[in-house]
C-alpha cells in the first residue's frame, strides 16, 4: 500500500510537469520510482504513463499539433538512435552529459536574459533537432531538450508546442514500450502500478492542461527555459559524480 502511494505521488508530480510543458516528466519520474523499485519496473511504468499523457492530449487539442513538424522529428529521431547507441559504448558519460550540461546552461541562460532571439521558419530544421533528440535519447533517453529548442525557436503557443510534442511522444513511447513487451519487462507488477495510479495520472493531465492554458507566451518560454536549466543542474551533477566516488575512496 506504501509503495502504491509513492508511486502514485510520483507519477502526479511527472504527469504535471509533463502536461503543463510537454516534456520533462522523464527526469522526474523514472529517477524517483526507482528509489522505491527495480528501475526495470520504473522505466516501463513511466513508459505506459507517458503513452496515456500524449494520447489524452492529441486527443483534446489535434487542431494544436504541428503534423509536419512532429512527423520529421519522429522520423530524424529514429535515424538519431543508432548514432546514440553509439555514443553511449564509445564516449564516456560523464563527458558527455559534462558537455551537454554546458551547452544547455549557456543557451538557456542567454534566452533568458533575451541576448538570443532564435526564430526558425519552416519545418526543414526539424530533421536536426529531432536526429540531436535521437542521438541524446538512443544514448540516455534524454529526448525532450532538442525537441524543447526547436519548439521554442519555432515560436509556438504553449498549446501548440505541448500538443506537438506529444505527437512525437506517442509514437517513441509505444515503441519503447514494445521493446519492454518483446523483453519481457512489461509485467503483471507494472499493469497493477499503472492501473492504480491511472486516475491521479488522469487528473494531473487535466490540472497541467489547466496550467497550460493559462500561461503567455512569454512566460511559458521562460519557464521552458528555467526547466531545462534544471536539466543542465542533473546532467552536471551525474557528470561529477565518478569524480566525487573517487576523491572519497
Amino acid at each position: 500500500m506504501a509503495a502504491t502511494l509513492e508511486v502514485g505521488a510520483v507519477l502526479f508530480a511527472a504527469t504535471l510537469v509533463r502536461s503543463a510543458l510537454g516534456f520533462g516528466e522523464a527526469l522526474v519520474a523514472v529517477p524517483l520510482l526507482a528509489l522505491v523499485m527495480p528501475i526495470t519496473t520504473a522505466a516501463p511504468i513511466a513508459a505506459l504513463v507517458s503513452i496515456t499523457v500524449a494520447a489524452v492530449v492529441i486527443v483534446q487539442d489535434w487542431r494544436h499539433v504541428q503534423w509536419r513538424s512532429a512527423v520529421h522529428l519522429v522520423l530524424a529521431t529514429l535515424a538519431g538512435i543508432p548514432f546514440g547507441l553509439l555514443l553511449l559504448t564509445r564516449v564516456p558519460e560523464p563527458v558527455v552529459k559534462g558537455v551537454l550540461a554546458i551547452v544547455i546552461a549557456a543557451f538557456s541562460i542567454q534566452r533568458l536574459r533575451g541576448t538570443v532571439a532564435w526564430h526558425v521558419v519552416g519545418d526543414g530544421a526539424a530533421w536536426v533537432f529531432g536526429l540531436a533528440a535521437g542521438v541524446l535519447g538512443g544514448a540516455y533517453g534524454m529526448n525532450g531538450p532538442p525537441l524543447a529548442f526547436y519548439g521554442t525557436a519555432r515560436r509556438w503557443s504553449p498549446s501548440q508546442f505541448r500538443a506537438t510534442l506529444q505527437g512525437y511522444f506517442l509514437p517513441a513511447s509505444a515503441a519503447g514500450m514494445f521493446g519492454y513487451w518483446w523483453i519481457g519487462l512489461w509485467t503483471r507488477s507494472v499493469t497493477r502500478f499503472y492501473l492504480t495510479s491511472l486516475p491521479i495520472v488522469v487528473l494531473a493531465i487535466a490540472l497541467g492542461g489547466v496550467v497550460n492554458k493559462r500561461m503567455s507566451a512569454e512566460r511559458f518560454t521562460a519557464v521552458v527555459y528555467m526547466s531545462l536549466l534544471g536539466v543542465a543542474a542533473i546532467l552536471l551533477i551525474q557528470s561529477l559524480r565518478p569524480i566525487f566516488s573517487l576523491t572519497i575512496l
